[in-house]
């Protein structure tokens, strides 16, 4: 499944997103809540987390610090779980730390992933991105 879309949410007081409703039935057989690369939250289901880490590593050297490196980064910093009864995940505190997440967050698709972000850092974020799309897709298909 493809995630879309923008959802306002909050987290609770022991630090859990509720998962948008549309999101559950593909997040049913667990989640891996991970860092984004930017300042946000990613979460996966378990294959598209390992498809993923497999697609940045594939074309490095297993042996090379770069590989090393990013390897650590996406194992180091991401936690397996599951969504409870109630449809919530718990975001760790190094993650929420990571996103500065707050209370107020935004939930955003981001293709094979979710993202968690700080209410106003996506506010930035995606104000960034509506003034760059222009330019990014006015160089696809040039090359280099």
């Amino acid at each position: 499944m493809a995630f879309r879309g923008t959802f306002d949410h909050t987290l609770d007081a022991k630090n859990r997103l509720t998962v948008p409703v549309k999101f559950r039935a593909s997040l049913s057989d667990g989640v891996v809540v991970a860092k984004g690369v930017e300042r946000c939250v990613s979460v996966w289901t378990p294959d598209e987390y390992e498809a993923f880490v497999a697609s940045a590593l594939g074309q490095l050297n297993p042996l090379s610090p770069q590989a090393r490196d990013l390897q650590r980064y996406f194992s180091a910093n991401a936690v397996e779980t599951e969504l409870d009864a109630a449809g919530r995940v718990m975001v760790p505190p190094f993650l929420l730390e990571h996103g500065s997440l707050g209370k107020e967050v935004v939930v955003t698709g981001a293709g094979p992933c979710i993202e968690i972000w700080d209410r106003a850092a996506w506010s930035a974020e995606n104000a960034k991105l509506a003034a760059d799309v222009l330019d990014i897709t006015a160089t696809l298909g040039q090359a280099n």
